[in-house]
């Protein structure tokens, strides 16, 4: 029986894996569809909102200014008719001699004064003009006369009276008529509220010197007001402020309008509640409209649903299917077709061209998969011989392309001149002062030599421990020994640095930590990404860069993060990286250093993966290796 390939079984299956379950085309449609449908439910409640809301705020706005407008009517036609007596007071020519001594007292009054106080400020004569309480003021603020009523009884109350007088005491009467001859204004009397009216005392022509000023008080009661509003209200003693409140609760507003006081001030407020009827009116509209369009959605997504199912998806499983027992049998046999002339008709045809074409390369793939396994390894050899052999290279540039650090002519002019014996002690000390830091500058010179060439020692030796070990290793599974990964992270680290012309810091941890693996595999592929990393940021074009590591010890596997900030590669290439020959760098060949690195760390019983922000945002290496046992730590 015919077997299909690992690889190609392995890579439809994976591919066809992923139409079922919860990340299947049916349940990506489905959701997509209740996003869709969400999305146009809230765009057309927001619409909706935005008319119709604004409409019928707009009107519940209206019908508070008229609630406002009216309660403020009321309370002026309140004042007024007590503005009007407290004038017909104060234009009268009895009034104005009867304030002709406003020093003198009732006992000390003619027959005439006494007449006018029976008359004027009887308790009957206020029933009739409809006051409660009465006050004559002299211009200096002096009270020649007050009385006061009980609007039931029609006796005196001097309580009330005495509260009367306190209150006049601490208003400003000039202030309160605001240049006119009469004003009005509501005050707090005891813990009552009155209309109070304000006049000057003039002749009834309106001439002479004012001699002081005639005040009306009319208490004014909840009753009252709700019977002039037609509506519940009372008067808040404890609310007062000089503009209107609206309070709005669930179906309710409460509405307060302030009672001025001389002052401008509100000495008590209006309270009432109205019915929200427009904004109700408004909501339930809103409902409506919201859930009819709602419900058009929900039938459309349906109806849509069905269609697709029917469709697309029915088709698409029947192609799983078909996938599934190739998978299973081996047999590239052909999807049968229903004569379809649409889009998913043509992707049958191509499925079935695509099987033909399998059958035909299977087995050349076959025959060619020994042959390309044993080039694979020994062109991954040869890729880390190169990227060991780079710093090597870099050396003998910089040794041959080193100039000396005094020229050599100077030196023999300076020891000539010193052999002299004409030569003066001040010029002798200079001269042995300079053949000196020559001696100390080649001293340096050959020290950094010394120390360069011991590093390209160690990549030799480590470009002839690769070939060694592959020689030795060839395709067996690599021997897994403990190690030390941080003195190998921090030897590579070394080389790395002269395997570009650029800066490029390096930090690592000090160590040590022992994990199982292959040392010189192990720092093959530390050295490739060190490599990679260093290249990257060359790419960038920055002219400096940096490579971070750190190691993180868990359980029984230790994860070593190799972090550079080179040129990065977008997320979506991630899993292209391993592939043989791909490369990020379309100008460079290659492709096998990353492909060679992930096969090894798997021999290894490890891991290798690579993630990325972003180009321009760098990449980071993660590796995981097992952790050397503790028992095997402790005798290390």
């Amino acid at each position: 029986m015919a077997v299909l390939p690992v690889g190609l079984v392995r890579r439809f299956g994976m591919r066809f894996r992923r139409v079922r379950g919860p990340a299947s085309l049916g349940a990506k449609l489905v959701l997509i569809m209740t996003a869709v449908g969400l999305c146009a439910a809230i765009a057309i409640t927001m619409l909706l909102a935005g008319i119709i809301t604004p409409s019928f705020t707009q009107l519940e706005d209206k019908a508070i200014a008229g609630h406002i407008e009216r309660t403020r009517a009321a309370l002026s036609e309140y004042e007024a008719k007590v503005e009007s007596a407290v004038r017909d007071y104060g234009d009268w020519n009895d009034s104005y001699a009867y304030m002709v001594e406003p020093d003198a007292t009732p006992r000390r009054v003619g027959a005439e004064h006494a007449r006018f106080e029976n008359d004027s400020f009887s308790p009957l004569a206020m029933s009739n003009i409809g006051v409660d309480g009465m006050a004559y003021v002299a211009p200096d603020g002096r009270i020649v006369i007050a009385r006061w009523r009980d609007p039931v009884s029609g006796v005196e109350r001097p309580a009330m009276r005495r509260q009367l007088i306190a209150t006049i005491a601490r208003t400003n009467l000039m202030a309160a008529l605001q240049g006119r001859s009469s004003g009005r204004f509501y005050a707090r009397i005891g813990d009552s509220v009155a209309a109070v009216g304000i006049a000057r005392v003039r002749r009834s022509d309106g001439s002479g010197a004012p001699r002081g000023y005639v005040l009306m008080a009319r208490v004014i009661t909840s009753q009252q007001i709700s019977d002039l509003l037609q509506l519940d209200a009372r008067i808040d003693l404890n609310a007062a402020g000089i503009a209107e409140t609206v309070t709005p609760r669930t179906g309710i507003l409460t509405i307060a309008v302030p009672m001025k006081g001389a002052d401008g001030r509100g000495v008590a407020s209006t309270r009432f509640s109205v019915r929200r009827d427009v904004s109700l009116l408004g909501r339930r509209m809103l409902l409506l409209a919201v859930a009819g369009s709602t419900v058009l959605l929900l039938l459309v997504l349906a109806v849509l649903r069905r269609t697709i199912t029917r469709l697309v998806l029915r088709p698409l499983h029947r192609v799983e299917s078909h996938m599934e027992r190739v998978r299973a049998s081996g047999s590239l046999a052909l999807l049968s077709e229903h004569g379809r002339r649409d889009e998913i008709g043509s992707l049958g045809r191509s499925f079935n061209a695509m099987l033909r074409q399998l059958k035909d390369l299977r087995e050349q793939i076959e025959v060619q998969s020994f042959d390309l396994g044993r080039s694979e390894s020994a062109v991954a050899v040869m890729h880390n011989v190169r990227n060991a052999l780079n710093p090597i290279s870099t050396i003998l540039s910089q040794g041959i392309a080193q100039a000396p650090p005094i020229e050599r002519t100077t030196v023999d002019r300076a020891l000539a001149e010193l052999v002299r014996t004409d030569v003066p002690e001040a010029r002798r000390r200079k001269l042995v002062a300079f053949v000196a830091a020559a001696v100390e500058a080649e001293s340096a010179n050959r020290e950094a030599t010394r120390r360069e060439l011991a590093v390209g020692r160690e990549a030799m030796a480590h470009v002839l421990e690769i070939i060694g070990q592959q020689q030795k290793a060839a395709h067996e599974r690599p021997t897994l020994e403990q190690c030390d990964v941080a003195d190998i992270i921090a030897r590579n680290a070394t080389i790395a640095r002269y395997s570009q012309n650029v800066s490029i810091a390096f930090s690592f941890p000090a160590g040590p930590i022992l994990v199982m693996a292959s040392r010189v595999i192990l720092s093959q592929v530390i050295g490739n990404l060190f490599g990679n990393a260093s290249e990257s940021i060359v790419a960038r074009g920055l002219g400096s860069g940096s490579i971070m590591t750190s190691i993180v010890e868990q359980d029984d596997h230790v994860t070593i993060v190799i972090r550079d900030d080179g040129e990065g590669f977008a997320p979506d290439l991630a899993p292209n990286l391993f592939q043989r020959g791909f490369s990020t760098r379309h100008h460079k060949s290659g492709g096998l250093g990353l492909h060679w690195c992930a096969n090894s760390m798997t021999a290894m019983e490890g891991s290798l993966r690579l993630e990325s922000d972003g180009p321009g945002l760098g990449a980071v290496a993660i590796l995981s290796v097992h952790r050397a046992a503790a028992g095997m730590a402790k005798a290390a």
